[in-house]
């Protein structure tokens, strides 16, 4: 009788430890039955980035939604809880809000995504014959460049194919600071941007515009990228230089869902891994989900130290 009793504790001493053991992981997780939203914003490596976060999230135990936001809209959101976290913001391009909303710590800035970026002004490479001295930003001042460029909407000006509107414009600026004779005409989207560098590309016809990488078209596009020039004043309105790319959530974050904000102050993104599926769904027209899911089953040496981070 002695020996079952002794038995029974031990069994009841384990129970209590698994028990304890459970909750605590329970309790590692936070919220797990509310959804953590996260922003989709417009272009595809942003996609990449979010649904690869998310998928993983899933790994972990959570809910995980994708609500579709723009690129300075999203910090509204942010701040007042209504989207959780968004995993690739390009701090270049942020607008007026991000800072205040920064400084009142609405946000939290969780760290580095780690992805090597490029922006700045590019052109087809054939543009080195109508624009002699290209990559030299100088060489889009001379005449016959300027000629190339113009179009009916902005002669005698040349035409700079700049972002869409709501990305917000530094091209103007800088076109501005140094007496550019060109005028910056918005684009509509990012697939309108690539449709003009491929119809560049193939009809040969002169193409000057902003642009960034990873991006798939850049695997596809041979293309230049102008030395820019100087910068009249020392801000992001003034100067392209290659951005940082940060996570950021909504200050409640870390509280709310414990292990995802580990997880999220873990997770890095390469650049050419982004690129190639990028490539995959834009121009091999494979589904989103589906090419993340086949990245996340190839690459669990690559992952696994994220989640291992967020489990503790």
């Amino acid at each position: 009788m002695k020996t079952i009793n002794v038995l029974q504790g031990a069994g009841l001493g384990l129970a209590l430890m698994l028990a304890a053991t459970a909750a605590g992981q329970s309790a590692d997780l936070g919220a797990k039955d509310e959804p953590i939203k996260l922003a989709m914003l417009e272009w595809t490596g942003a996609h990449v980035s979010t649904h690869i976060a998310g998928q993983l999230m899933e790994k972990l135990g959570y809910k995980v939604e994708y609500v579709t936001a723009g690129n300075f809209p999203q910090f509204s959101g942010l701040a007042d809880g209504s989207l959780s976290a968004s995993v690739e913001i390009w701090l270049n391009n942020v607008g007026d809000i991000y800072p205040k909303v920064l400084a009142a710590k609405q946000i939290e800035d969780v760290g580095k995504l780690d992805l090597k970026t490029q922006e700045g002004w590019i052109y087809p490479k054939f543009m080195e014959k109508v624009c002699p001295g290209l990559p030299d930003w100088n060489a889009l001042n001379k005449p016959e460049c300027v000629q190339a460029l113009a179009t009916p909407e902005t002669a005698p000006n040349g035409r700079f194919l700049d972002y869409p509107s709501d990305w917000g414009s530094r091209a103007a600026t800088i076109l501005a600071d140094n007496n550019m004779p060109y005028t910056a005409v918005p684009s509509g989207s990012e697939g309108a941007l690539v449709a003009e560098l491929e119809a560049a590309e193939a009809a040969k016809t002169p193409l000057i515009m902003m642009f960034w990488g990873p991006h798939y078209a850049l695997a596809e596009n041979d293309v230049g990228w102008v030395t820019m020039p100087p910068c009249k004043q020392q801000t992001n309105e003034h100067c392209i230089t290659p951005p940082d790319v940060d996570k950021i959530v909504w200050s409640g974050f870390g509280a709310k869902w414990p292990a995802a904000y580990a997880f999220l102050k873990a997770f890095k993104m390469d650049a050419t891994e982004q690129q190639k599926l990028m490539l995959a769904v834009d121009k091999q027209g494979k589904d989103l989900d589906a090419v993340v899911k086949e990245w996340i089953d190839k690459n669990e040496a690559v992952w696994k130290p994220w989640l291992d981070a967020a489990k503790g």
